[in-house]
């Protein structure tokens, strides 16, 4: 330690390091720090640091770069994958954090352009077989004289859900009385052009009564013939928005009210269905499975329901077991928030509560009906898995 004087002031110097100076410097970072805080807290709402905006920027990097820092102070993270990770490039980091902006992803380059693209800005949260941001599933709504005008519906294509009503084997467990699934509407009025005569015009794909309504009764009956008790809305939801002079996006508004009202006066309700019909073409919307055609199924989780997480998991359950027994039937789990979309669905309602998306514009009832009875064969095996581990379920009395 050397004490020197210097213009009447005492300094001390360690190892050539003058105090003073350090002093100067702490008090210049101390300024520093009160002006900055000072210009943030200034700035308008939509522009100040917030967790969503750091979330929002932490999503340009993917896994494997964080996987790369921690690997340069423990090797362990990147030795238990068996091999070493490609280097990071941090110019591809840098480019997508400063210009939101992910190659991969066509969207970020044109969803703030392009008016009404931000309809598909959803995430796939799991990717079935063909599924990926240029066919994922989207609903329009359709013009509004084409929600005034009725149709002829194709009696023809609708007696195929009255045949083949075998006799079926009574179930070997039930529910008894209680009525745990709710089945319902909120687009009641969605239908398929194969169900409409002469339509070719996927935008006039509607109908008062040839529409979604009628997988909801196939899949109640599906349901009960596997001694699950369900309760299938009747309100025609559409109409709601007429009478009010709603819009169609507050259909869901409409919808929210009813299911409120039927969960009140059921308390056994645990299971939220709510069936929808999706716009794209049946390239996108169908399967071949073991020679039989199906129509694919679609799984929508609101992102900003407050159950969002409960949700995805009960929707990832289902995709996982129609891998299992129906692979590339289910085109995958998709999150939807943000401008454009409800970002809820009454999913706040259940901690299992799902959107499902019965194939598209294209299917024919055929299709539909055999994707129903896979939905109810899958939708039974998870349901009766989870009520052995509730211990819930009643044995039938043969």
């Amino acid at each position: 330690m050397k004490w020197i004087r210097k213009n009447r002031n005492m300094i001390v110097t360690v190892n050539g390091t003058s105090i003073k100076k350090g002093i100067m410097l702490g008090f210049i970072v101390l300024v520093m720090t009160f002006l900055l805080s000072g210009i943030l807290t200034s700035l308008k709402p939509e522009y100040r640091l917030t967790s969503s905006s750091i979330n929002d920027l932490t999503e340009n990097i993917n896994g494997e770069a964080f996987l790369h820092l921690l690997g340069a102070e423990n090797r362990y993270f990147i030795s238990s994958e068996g091999e070493i990770p490609e280097p990071i490039k941090l110019s591809s980091i840098l480019f997508k954090v400063t210009t939101s902006i992910n190659p991969d992803d066509p969207r970020s380059l044109l969803g703030r352009e392009l008016p009404g693209f931000s309809l598909y800005d959803s995430e796939i949260i799991i990717a079935g077989e063909g599924t990926n941001y240029t066919n994922m599933p989207f609903e329009s709504a359709p013009p509004m004289e084409v929600l005034e005008k009725e149709r002829e519906a194709s009696i023809e294509d609708l007696r195929i859900e009255e045949g083949n009503n075998e006799p079926k084997p009574p179930p070997a467990q039930t529910t008894g009385d209680r009525k745990v699934v709710y089945i319902y509407n909120s687009h009641n009025t969605e239908s398929y052009l194969p169900l409409l005569k002469g339509e070719t015009n996927p935008n006039k794909a509607i109908h008062s009564k040839a529409n979604v309504t009628l997988l909801s009764d196939m899949l109640s009956k599906e349901l009960a013939d596997k001694g699950i008790g369900t309760q299938v809305e009747k309100t025609n939801i559409q109409g709601i928005l007429k009478n009010r002079n709603w819009k169609y996006h507050k259909s869901y508004s409409a919808s929210r009210e009813i299911v409120q009202t039927a969960m009140a006066g059921n308390e056994h309700i645990k299971y939220l269905i709510d069936i929808h019909r999706d716009s794209q073409p049946k390239k996108v919307t169908t399967a071949t499975i073991k020679g039989k055609s199906y129509a694919k199924l679609a799984f929508i989780v609101g992102g900003e329901s407050s159950r969002a997480s409960q949700n995805m998991k009960f929707a990832e359950e289902l995709h996982n077991l129609f891998q299992k027994k129906y692979p590339g039937l289910s085109r995958g789990v998709f999150k939807k928030q943000g401008a454009g979309t409800n970002g809820v669905f009454n999913q706040d309602l259940s901690d299992q509560a799902t959107l499902i998306e019965f194939g598209g514009v294209d299917n024919n009832m055929e299709e539909l009906k055999n994707a129903v009875e896979a939905v109810a064969d899958v939708f039974s095996e998870h349901y009766w898995k989870a009520e052995k581990v509730d211990g819930n379920a009643q044995t039938e009395q043969q």
